[in-house]
């Protein structure tokens, strides 16, 4: 699962920066989730360490009764542009200072490689399987590395347009497995109606400050 909205007024890269909670809106978006879950057979309920995912998790595992567990391989991607602001025409890319930092996009230069993302996001889906086995988990994470583990899992190539990642908030990306083997991937927004419309998959994005212009940075 990725998380509900966070509030950012600033709209801040904030990608691992600590202090960035669930606006309102984010957690009507897990508590809506925790709802959709609650008949599931899920016995593991596990989360990145960044508050907007340890805040998404608690009322699903609130829900099932279960002990929230945290591991740091679910954790938001590293990015050299962290604590800025990132936009086309209002931040980082203006500053010729950081362009050496995008000269490479299939790797990406300016931060955690792709490849360092599959293994990390692959080893915390494995833990949670043998965690779950015979039942279901739910691990809450970030748009770029579980849109990463997806693709590497559907065979298709790593680096990508942002924008046309299928990975709105609060959505369910969810892995199936056959005994150690993944079988199936799915994709589910239970909490679509509560996505303004310029923060959902595909969406084109806006110029403006703050959540409700649309900058949902660090997701």
């Amino acid at each position: 699962m990725r998380h509900g909205e966070v509030e950012n007024p600033d709209g801040v890269l904030y990608g691992r920066l600590p202090g960035y909670h669930l606006s309102e809106l984010g957690r009507h978006m897990a508590d809506r989730v925790a709802e959709h879950l609650a008949p599931r057979d899920v016995t593991y309920v596990c989360a990145s360490p960044l508050e907007r995912a340890q805040e998404t998790a608690a009322p699903i595992a609130k829900a099932h009764g279960l002990d929230l567990d945290t591991d740091e391989r679910l954790i938001e991607a590293e990015n050299i542009f962290q604590g800025k602001t990132f936009g086309v025409g209002d931040g980082a890319l203006q500053r010729p200072e950081n362009w050496k930092f995008l000269v490479n996009p299939f790797r990406p230069s300016w931060g955690e490689p792709y490849v360092d993302q599959v293994v990390r996001m692959m080893g915390a889906l494995n833990a949670a399987k043998d965690r779950a086995r015979g039942h279901e988990a739910v691990l809450v994470s970030h748009q770029l590395p579980v849109w990463i583990v997806r693709s590497y899992v559907e065979r298709r190539r790593l680096w990508h347009d942002p924008r046309k990642r299928q990975c709105t908030l609060a959505s369910l990306t969810t892995f199936t497995y056959l005994g150690d083997r993944i079988v199936s991937v799915g994709y589910s927004e239970p909490a679509i109606d509560l996505v303004p419309a310029h923060l959902r998959a595909g969406a084109k994005p806006q110029k403006g400050k703050g959540t409700a212009q649309g900058k949902a940075f660090g997701a």
